[in-house]
């Protein structure tokens, strides 16, 4: 089961944000089978963004940290037909269009999760199921992902 991870993942692995969420975001990463790790590109372009912005980390350091996350698991690209899934997706479920895009290409990907925190937790797209791991309870199906 393919797990596609949203910004926010990242950018807490990544040290921003509250203490308690980051350890919870690098634990969850580093107990997430790495071949079964999709991140859409859409993604990786959001947290440079972040690194540079609120974090105003240097980007020439934020282009490292995107490149390791880069080399570390499996890159989805946003395609044309992901962005057309996306459109409907915003306008059908006033999705946002940046967040209906990295579904979309989860969706193509053949994800079975999203994590998220920024999308309805247990919305259900396409197959994809947005699962905000910082909720408890914790999702069964993300609780299967993680015993494998």
């Amino acid at each position: 089961m393919l797990v596609a991870l949203d910004t926010n993942i990242l950018a807490y692995a990544e040290g921003v944000g509250d203490a308690p969420r980051c350890e919870q975001a690098i634990r969850l990463i580093e107990q997430l089978p790495v071949n079964l790790v999709l991140l859409p590109a859409q993604t990786l372009g959001e947290l440079f963004r972040v690194l540079t912005g609120k974090a105003k980390r240097e980007p020439g350091l934020s282009r490292m940290a995107i490149m390791a996350w880069a080399d570390s698991f499996i890159i989805g690209d946003s395609s044309w037909s992901a962005f057309q899934a996306a459109m409907d997706l915003a306008v059908d479920h006033r999705v946002q269009i940046w967040d209906a895009l990295i579904m979309a290409v989860a969706a193509e990907n053949h994800c079975r999760l999203l994590l998220s925190e920024d999308l309805q937790n247990g919305f259900i797209w396409r197959g994809v199921t947005v699962i905000n791991p910082f909720t408890s309870p914790s999702s069964p199906l993300l609780d299967n992902v993680l015993r494998v």
